[in-house]
């Protein structure tokens, strides 16, 4: 029976050795790819790129061998390959069967300094064979550089790092509650005056960063501040933020001050939840925001009470807010006062008074197109009726308030009536009571008087505003929006649309005049 076995097994290496496909010639420059050149998209110096994918073909009907793939900078490349799930820049011999294919993926980490001071390009060329027939595929990343902001480390014996923190104070149980971040600094030995963010080249804040107390965050006209996973601002008691984005006069919006996270692939683009949020503490004050946007948080702006003036503590103008994984705006027994404010696509509420406070938004559009069935666009509570959380007043005048879902608003009262003061003039309202389970709700009653002059969407075909398009945050209302011409002008009168166009009398609802579409 033995010889048997070692017969059988010398006719398997006799057949074999004699297979023309497992034959490997030598590649002849013929190869095809799914690219000529692979463009990754620009990263910041010294962060590590996504990872790009390259296509190669085989198109031949003979089995090749490719004698050389290497990068042309070889090992001082700062390109990283992966070819057949081995990790390098250069190989020998890669071996493709016929008309197959193999992917190589591609990944970067380079400094500005590498790159080309005229354009900020990283070039490289990934290189198919040897002599007359090399083929070649261009690598070209632009390289961005940046403010780094992020906590000090100390490495411990065994190894490991501590990382600086921030107090947030204590729990239930009295135990500190802490989380990684650090203090902007106005002396910082790399960054000069962290207090004062230009538009010389962006930001990138690793954790949280602090504004401490009597100390005020400004933030240039045009700046970009970039935020890592789990990462946000913070301002302490009696701390203060000015932003003092203007308008722009391109699509680059090269004057807006933009807020979001740090993965600059388009992919990225409109992704939620890459980010924590800016937090104004209880006692943080004169806070005055103006032409910013804020993407892909998880909480757009999180407001935690007042400074206890007569004054607002926030105010807005031309702020955006979108893609944020849970609230747009969450405020806690704030004092609000906002102007062409548009906020839209949040996994919870796009806007949320919460814990009473005091609030006035005029020519807002507040929507929220996030698609599922449980979000609402504004919501409006006393938490438990405490006469500490009294909703002193929330007035929205000229809102545009509309969604995907049944009802775009929800008011949840718990105390008395006298502190639960809400009024709506002139807006656009989704509510959509299809059942009439609302129909003797003393808060929803769209013909009293604290729904002066509102237009209520109760179907889908009924009082429309007609946006461009809601589900990419392209919120101006169009010739056909119910929105057009229904503003009170009393409360329009010398001011400009979020877009910088002048008011006129009849003035449209929401923080858009309507527009022809294209």
């Amino acid at each position: 029976m033995r010889n048997y076995s070692y017969i059988f097994i010398l006719l398997c290496i006799v057949l074999f050795s004699c297979r023309k496909d497992f034959d490997f010639e030598s590649s002849t420059g013929n190869l095809g790819f799914s690219k000529d050149t692979v463009y990754l998209d620009t990263v910041f110096t010294n962060i590590g790129s996504s990872t790009y994918t390259l296509k190669v073909y085989n198109k031949s009907n003979r089995n090749i061998s490719i004698p050389k793939l290497e990068l042309e900078k070889g090992n001082n490349s700062k390109y990283r390959l992966m070819v057949d799930g081995i990790p390098g820049n250069v190989f020998e011999n890669v071996e493709m069967l016929a008309k197959d294919s193999m992917y190589i993926f591609i990944e970067v980490t380079a400094d500005a300094i590498d790159a080309n001071p005229a354009d900020f390009l990283y070039t490289d060329r990934i290189l198919f064979g040897e002599g007359s027939q090399t083929q070649k595929v261009e690598l070209v990343t632009l390289i961005q550089d940046a403010y780094f902001i992020y906590p000090q480390r100390t490495q411990n014996p065994d190894d490991t790092y501590t990382y600086e923190s921030i107090n947030l104070g204590v729990d239930i149980n009295g135990d500190p509650i802490e989380i990684r971040g650090t203090v902007l600094d106005e002396t910082d030995p790399i960054n000069g005056n962290e207090l004062h963010m230009t538009n010389n080249k962006p930001y990138v804040i690793y954790g949280y960063a602090v504004v401490p107390s009597n100390k005020t965050l400004i933030v240039d006209a045009g700046a970009r501040v970039h935020f890592h996973a789990e990462s946000g601002l913070i301002m302490a008691n009696n701390a203060s933020m000015q932003v003092n984005g203007t308008l722009s006069t391109t699509e680059d919006l090269e004057n807006e001050v933009i807020f979001e996270g740090d993965r600059l692939e388009p992919d990225f683009s409109e992704v939620s939840g890459q980010w924590g949020t800016i937090w104004f503490t209880q006692g943080s004050t004169n806070i005055n925001l103006k032409n910013l946007t804020i993407k892909n948080a998880t909480v757009g702006l999180l407001v935690s009470g007042n400074d206890g003036t007569a004054s607002p503590t926030i105010t807005m103008n031309n702020v955006q807010i979108y893609n944020s994984s849970n609230v747009g705006l969450l405020a806690r027994t704030g004092h609000i006062d906002a102007t062409n404010v548009v906020i839209n696509n949040s996994g919870q509420t796009s806007l949320a008074c919460t814990f009473g406070g005091n609030y006035n938004f005029t020519h807002c559009t507040i929507a929220n197109y996030w698609g599922t069935p449980n979000q609402n666009s504004l919501l409006i509570d006393d938490y438990d009726g405490n006469p500490t959380y009294a909703l002193t007043q929330a007035n929205f005048n000229n809102c545009l308030i509309y969604g995907t879902t049944n009802y775009s608003i929800s008011l949840k009262k718990e105390g008395i009536d006298a502190n639960f003061n809400y009024q709506f003039n002139n807006c656009l309202i989704k509510f959509n009571d299809f059942s009439n389970q609302f129909g003797s709700h003393p808060e929803y009653q769209f013909s009293g008087s604290k729904y002066a002059n509102c237009l209520i969407a109760t179907n889908s075909s009924t009082n429309k505003p007609d946006f461009k398009n809601g589900n990419k945050n392209q919120l101006m209302i169009g010739n056909d929006s119910a929105a057009k011409g229904m503003a009170d002008f009393n409360f329009s009168t010398g001011t400009n649309d979020i877009l910088g166009a002048s008011r006129t009398n009849p003035s449209d609802i929401g923080a858009y005049n309507f527009i022809i579409f294209n």
